[in-house]
């Protein structure tokens, strides 16, 4: 349903800019967008005549952002496995699947971090065009990595800052919103460790150039400290994974104001199954485990800007269940409000979408979840989504 001015009435709207939440609040929603958000009688008395959907048994957040996905990737024990079998038709017919899968699931923007063909870009504007439902997707097209480094195998390779900017532009020509650039070895690849360094700090420098000429950002995947390091010198706009962070690095995180994405639910489901695990991801598992989990307790201490993203995709690590990353944040000690924010307004600020998305104020986006519990007093009524709005379009999920 897709009503062009429709009330949405609900028990208590959560707009996501630390206001008190508002009891028997309304939002009015034109086109698509939001046009006003205020106590039922006055939303209902300002627009009569609008069709009406009652929620009002309801609590409403802001739709959730998933900084961190892999839309051709469903969550399969051996992730390289899966990669390298992959067809381009598979891998855009498992992003479509994967799209709704994370729509169903509350979230109504999502960052795909690298599919093999650049598919995502495809996903995004089938969605855009209303082919198929799903969030709005901001895609990075194909991972830039050295030759032989982490993600190889689903990535473009490119070696000295020619083969960068090279590569930057093709993915730039493709469609891409943002780019991807590997820093550091990673779990899931065989034969390269998490603590080396990979792309130098000046063919990130031109990844980072020629993205932000096209005013477009970069994300570093980056697990070790000298890697991190080199990554943030080079002007990232959001380090991935984070699992060795130094004094050093937490200083240039501050003075960068580059957002930290931990994505904790990666190695969270990767430990939980570490029999299934190939050898190689198991032992990495083993070594990142407790020092991510540091890491992320001094991010919080040191106050710099933390975003959600899940590393959705990767093994038993579903679309599905983008909550468990913010589980991990509050479980380690993050206010439920901080990891509810992580995934709104801080996220949305990654994207450079702060103005469109994250919370729930006249002149945005229309994206929503509705859940029948206050996810800032339990981030677990995340985990059972009733109904979703994402651009204005209802869907309901579950009775």
């Amino acid at each position: 349903m897709n009503a062009a001015r429709t009330i949405l009435l609900t028990k208590v709207l959560i707009d996501g800019t630390g206001h008190a939440a508002l009891r028997n609040g309304a939002m009015l929603i034109e086109n698509g967008r939001i046009a006003a958000v205020g106590p039922r009688a006055r939303i209902e008395r300002s627009a009569r005549g609008a069709h009406i959907v009652d929620a009002s048994e309801l609590v409403a957040v802001a739709g959730l952002i998933n900084l961190h996905a892999h839309l051709d990737m469903d969550g399969s024990p051996d992730f390289m496995t899966s990669a390298l079998l992959m067809t381009e038709q598979t891998s855009t017919l498992m992003g479509v699947r994967s799209a709704r899968e994370a729509l169903h699931a509350g979230i109504t923007t999502l960052r795909d971090l690298g599919t093999k063909f650049a598919t995502a870009i495809s996903v995004r504007d089938a969605i855009k065009r209303g082919w198929t439902d799903g969030p709005r997707v901001v895609a990075a097209g194909r991972v830039v990595c050295m030759t032989g480094g982490h993600c190889w195998f689903i990535a473009h390779e490119a070696d000295g800052p020619h083969e960068m900017r090279k590569a930057v532009r093709e993915n730039l020509k493709l469609g891409a919103d943002c780019i991807k650039v590997i820093a550091t070895g990673g779990v899931l690849s065989p034969g390269v460790e998490v603590g080396s360094s990979q792309l130098d700090v000046d063919e990130m420098e031109v990844a980072v150039r020629e993205a932000h000429k096209a005013g477009r950002r970069v994300a570093a995947h980056a697990i070790g400290a000298a890697g991190i390091v080199n990554a943030l010198h080079a002007g990232v706009d959001t380090l991935e994974h984070g699992c060795y962070l130094t004094d050093k690095a937490l200083a240039l995180l501050r003075s960068t104001k580059a957002t930290y994405v931990p994505t904790l639910a990666a190695p969270h489901n990767l430990y939980a199954h570490l029999s299934e695990l190939p050898d190689y991801a198991a032992r990495k598992t083993r070594d990142v485990y407790e020092a991510h989990r540091e890491s992320f307790r001094r991010a919080m201490k040191a106050d710099v800007p933390i975003g959600a993203g899940a590393d959705s995709g990767t093994p038993f690590n579903f679309h599905s269940k983008f909550v468990t990353e913010l589980e991990c944040m509050v479980a380690l000690g993050m206010p439920a409000e901080q990891a509810l924010a992580a995934a709104g307004p801080t996220a949305a600020a990654a994207l450079a979408l702060a103005s469109e998305i994250g919370t729930l104020e006249a002149g945005k986006s229309a994206d929503v979840v509705l859940v029948d519990e206050d996810p800032r007093k339990d981030i677990k009524s995340l985990r059972d989504v009733r109904a979703v709005v994402a651009c204005g379009k209802f869907y309901r999920i579950k009775q």
